[in-house]
């Protein structure tokens, strides 16, 4: 069985608690994105379960790669499973605030429980999956979705960017999770996210729907503040970093400007497309 697991970007986060386990509640509008890596499981040819990465670096030693968590999580709920032999071909770059990694392990969870017929629901994809990492259980719902608590509290919002181009950008600067949220300070916002990001349309997003990583990440690291500048200099709708980095992304009205602004940032990982 092959599948495409998905990036998503966040619209808008607002990092609004320290909580006592040392983690974080947040808000914020995850959205699905169209760049994916590829995924496929089959039967396994020896008594173990591997996998197998190959594409872009992926610097994770294999036991403690998502999608083996995965597995074993699902094992210990649903086995004893069957050897599988797992290949994993990484195109979403990692350390980039999408999420790549998230979602190949939501999509493993899924395609053991089609492959064996588990028959497990949604909803208990999903509850493994979130103990698994903070944004996995968003993709196994894939759609447009208010994030809360610590990312695995979803409700589907009425959100759709259908038509609009995008344009991400992941510059050589690496931004670990713990390094951005050891520099910010969690506060209430004065306005509502998800309301603020359905009422108005995203020509008005900027200065209303923001991202409180970027402060502080712009601050240690200059670059990526600079690929926002310059992506919305180029005739962005709106541009924003992702998650906590250190990719950008920027919503165009046309493939012409998304195209360019791409163009515009050699040596960078990019991706454009049509959402």
């Amino acid at each position: 069985m092959i599948r495409f697991p998905n990036a998503k970007i966040n619209i808008g986060l607002d990092i609004v608690n320290r909580r006592q386990d040392g983690y974080h509640d947040i808000v914020s509008v995850f959205y699905p994105l169209p760049w994916r890596d590829i995924l496929e499981i089959v039967p396994a040819k020896g008594a173990e379960t591997t996998l197998t990465v190959t594409g872009r670096p992926c610097d994770c030693p294999t036991e403690s790669n998502l999608v083996m968590k995965a597995y074993r999580a699902l094992d210990a709920v649903a086995g004893p499973l069957p050897a599988s032999d797992i290949f994993l071909h990484k195109v979403i770059p990692d350390g980039a605030g999408l999420g790549g990694g998230s979602a190949d392990a939501a999509f493993t969870l899924a395609m053991l429980n089609d492959i064996h017929t588990l028959g497990l629901s949604r909803e208990n994809l999903a509850e493994i999956a979130g103990q698994i990492g903070a944004d996995c259980a968003f993709f196994v719902w894939n759609r447009p979705m208010i994030a809360t608590g610590t990312g695995t509290d979803l409700q589907p919002i009425d959100l759709s960017l259908e038509g609009m181009w995008i344009t991400v950008v992941k510059p050589q600067a690496h931004v670990s999770t713990r390094e951005a949220y050891a520099h910010v300070t969690p506060r209430l916002p004065e306005l509502h996210l998800p309301d603020e990001i359905i009422s108005c349309k995203p020509v008005e997003w900027s200065g209303r729907v923001k991202n409180d990583f970027e402060e502080s990440v712009f601050a240690q690291r200059p670059e990526i503040a600079a690929v926002k500048s310059r992506l919305a200099e180029s005739g962005a709708v709106y541009a924003s970093m992702s998650g906590s980095g250190s990719a950008v992304y920027a919503l165009f009205e046309s493939d012409t400007l998304a195209e360019k602004a791409a163009a515009m940032f050699p040596g960078c990982d990019t991706f454009t497309a049509r959402i």
